[in-house]
């Protein structure tokens, strides 16, 4: 039985008439971290694969463990925050991305892949509750009528963050790589070496434990500053309900996939520009290239802030999706700097996808918004299915041949985008599928 809705005042967070500076800022300053926080996966992937011998359909277990957390938790999360608050509910997702950076230290002391994946699950979820919280937040903070405008803004941080983590990740994680390769070491050696790696990211994930933690105590200090406190929590039956709307339907589909195909890529980068075919990079100098891709989607979202106001959100999406995909064409199909540069580029084609499908899964829905919220932000699985799919490929065939997953993907949300290229109407909340 669908419970009743909440009150509108209840449910709906501060408009930024009556929001500080500082305040509007702090929230920009989570996707900052969440980006970065993600982005570090890209990371992650060659050490664990270099230090465990795995396969890439093994390796990419890390973003499957990372992006299971979105489809377990993002309803039970949208439900949470309507009942205690959006200020509540972001310090409660800093706590428990802070508990997931902490079981990095007994995941390093185990020597074994398994318990870093339950790490990865933890951080992912808390990660997924500050995401179902801050992304109406920010989304409602001024004029509706620029909500596509100042998330995409909002993101452009975002990709601030996973922009700048790569490459001290890389300078911190991946340095010992490029000296020595596990795979020559005796038995009791390759131990000893995979225990003093597997440590370098247990330090790493405590430091990162203690950020998370003194911004969760900024955020409860001024927690009173945040509209939106506690309201009946809605049922999960009225948040599907919410699927018969095509709009929200097609936009929970389009970040299925989209997710799926920037982690994709994100995911095999490291090891794509390692190729001899490709770049021939050391895993070290590769992780740093892994900027270019994550520094474009941030160049594009502070650009696409600007284009939002001017071009309708549906159809610069499907163009954007378009121009994805014939970089993807070009990087499978040529060699050297021409296949390095092309798949970093798409980077940039990303820059608007996420918030512009976002905010047009959520235009118009009133307090119905943390629902829609938890919806978008439970399709973010994506990118733990997504890439699996892209690894097998990687693994049957090749990376290159790999790439055409995704640019699936981008053909499937540019579909979406030109159907959607007309505004939303005003009775959103009307059913329209039966």
């Amino acid at each position: 039985m669908v419970s009743s809705v909440p009150p509108a005042s209840s449910a709906q967070p501060t408009q930024s008439g009556s929001a500080p500076r500082m305040l509007v800022a702090a929230v920009v300053a989570l996707f900052f971290l969440w980006g970065g926080l993600t982005s570090l996966n890209d990371i992650l992937i060659p050490k664990l694969k270099s230090l465990f011998s795995l396969s890439y359909t093994e390796a990419m277990l890390t973003q499957f463990a990372f992006f299971t957390a979105y489809a377990v938790m993002s309803l039970p999360a949208g439900a949470l925050i309507a009942r205690i608050g959006y200020a509540r509910g972001i310090v409660l997702g800093l706590c428990t991305m802070a508990a997931g950076c902490l079981l990095f230290v007994p995941a390093s002391s185990s020597g074994i892949y398994a318990t870093f994946l339950v790490a990865l699950f933890v951080l992912a979820s808390g990660i997924t509750l500050l995401q179902v919280a801050a992304n109406p937040l920010i989304a409602n903070m001024g004029d509706p009528a620029t909500s596509h405008s100042r998330l995409t803004l909002a993101q452009a941080f975002n990709a601030l963050g996973t922009t700048l983590f790569p490459p001290i990740g890389a300078l911190v994680i991946l340095g010992s790589l490029a000296d020595v390769d596990p795979a020559t070491l005796g038995p009791e050696d390759r131990a000893l070496f995979t225990a003093r790696e597997a440590a370098v990211i247990g330090h790493a994930y405590v430091g990162i434990a203690l950020i998370l933690a003194l911004i969760a105590g900024f955020f409860w200090w001024r927690r009173r500053l945040i509209a939106g406190g506690a309201a009946p929590a809605a049922s999960l039956d009225g948040a599907f309900s919410l699927l018969r709307i095509p709009r929200v339907a097609g936009a929970v589909a389009s970040i299925f996939l989209y997710v799926g195909a920037e982690v994709s890529i994100g995911s095999m980068l490291v090891n794509y520009l390692g190729q001899p075919r490709v770049m021939g990079l050391a895993e070290q100098a590769a992780g740093g290239m892994v900027a270019f891709y994550w520094g474009g989607a941030m160049v594009g979202r502070f650009a696409g802030a600007y284009a939002l106001r001017r071009v309708s959100p549906g159809l610069l999406l499907a163009i954007m999706c378009i121009g994805a995909i014939l970089l993807a064409a070009v990087s499978a199909l040529s060699d050297g700097m021409v296949a390095g540069y092309t798949i970093l580029a798409i980077g940039l084609m990303n820059a608007i996808m996420f918030p512009t499908i976002f905010s047009l899964g959520v235009e118009g829905l009133g307090d119905r918004t943390p629902q829609a919220s938890g919806l978008l932000c439970m399709a973010i699985v994506g990118g733990a299915l997504v890439p699996l799919l892209t690894g097998a490929v990687a693994d049957a065939s090749s990376l290159a041949v790999a790439l055409m997953v995704p640019a699936v993907c981008y053909l499937l949300i540019a579909v979406y985008g030109w159907s959607v290229r007309a505004p939303a109407g005003t009775g959103a909340e009307a059913p329209v599928l039966h």
